[in-house]
């Protein structure tokens, strides 16, 4: 099943970016709002900071990453 969404009061330069964008991608302004809402809803959530860095692999030892004086 399928709606229509009507949005109302777009300033003149969000609507331009709109069609710029639609013709940049080769789809209609609709088509392209479509896909930005889309994109903007159904994102991935994104890691914590914690999660990232536990993600990262041990890579050696602390005294493998000391610098080189001289």
């Amino acid at each position: 099943m399928t709606t229509n969404l009507v949005v109302r009061n777009i300033e003149p330069a969000v609507t331009q970016a709109l069609k710029q964008a639609a013709a940049a991608h080769g789809r209609s302004a609709e088509a392209e709002h479509r896909e930005i809402l889309r994109n903007a809803l159904f994102r991935p959530p994104r890691r914590s900071f914690k999660e990232v860095l536990a993600s990262m692999p041990d890579v050696g030892e602390d005294e493998d990453f000391n610098c080189r004086q001289g």
